[in-house]
């Protein structure tokens, strides 16, 4: 029976962000609960009884849970809100949801990303212990040498650090154009972009087109669908 919850789980469970995101927001002062701003991370609130708001918004739980796959368009910014006044992921997906991304794709990155306003199914899927596996594919100018693809599979060093090693592929050379089939398992910021910055190359496309069991499918650019059972179910094998 639902009752009482931590309030960093009762807020990402709304849709309103990932619990990591959620933490954020309450230390920083946006969180109210019955009237009273709240920034104690372990917080425990009753949801039947409790009034959340996030700067003046009341925050409820939703009815029902929705889990979205989205392919991405190059030049869509995967925040709520961008202050920049660029263009958003949740103006291309037609729902009533309150929905947030699994994870993020950068502004000039396309592809497959998920989106849900399940936070405890976001939170399983999302965290670093399962390694999820994500691939991508990527257009690099030039031919890339052997040696540079041992590099990548290593794992570059960037500052002193290693990069987590990646499983690189070559698909082909073409047109003055390399295309690599790229997967990783633990998702640092821009990896993929530094990996190649660290080589010196330059990256024309990078697209993300499987994560775990679910893959992009034939969905055009600004597309989305509901999962289908047997996605939900790869994602929740893949922990």
């Amino acid at each position: 029976m639902r009752g009482k919850m931590r309030l960093n789980k009762f807020l990402s469970n709304s849709g309103l962000a990932s619990r990591r995101k959620c933490d954020e927001i309450i230390k920083s002062g946006k969180v109210c609960v019955n009237g009273k701003v709240v920034t104690e991370l372990g917080r425990v609130i009753n949801e039947k009884k409790d009034k959340v708001e996030v700067e003046g918004k009341i925050i409820t739980l939703p009815s029902s849970f929705v889990y979205i796959k989205l392919n991405k368009p190059k030049g869509y910014a995967c925040s709520a809100n961008d202050e920049k006044g660029r263009k958003i992921i949740y103006d291309l997906v037609d729902t009533k949801e309150r929905l947030f991304s699994i994870g993020r794709l950068d502004y000039n990155t396309e592809g497959l990303i998920i989106l849900t306003n399940d936070g405890d199914f976001a939170n399983k899927v999302a965290h670093p212990r399962y390694h999820l596996e994500k691939e991508y594919r990527v257009n690099v100018v030039g031919e890339i040498k052997e040696s540079e693809l041992a590099v990548l599979r290593k794992g570059v060093v960037i500052d002193g650090q290693r990069l987590p090693s990646a499983r690189v592929e070559s698909l082909g050379f073409e047109n003055g154009v390399t295309r690599l089939s790229i997967v990783i398992d633990e998702g640092q910021n821009r990896q993929i972009r530094r990996m190649f910055e660290a080589i010196g190359r330059e990256i024309k496309l990078l697209k993300r087109v499987r994560i775990g069991g679910v893959s992009l499918g034939g969905l055009k650019r600004g597309e989305w669908r509901d999962l289908t059972e047997n996605e939900l179910n790869a994602l929740v094998r893949e922990r």
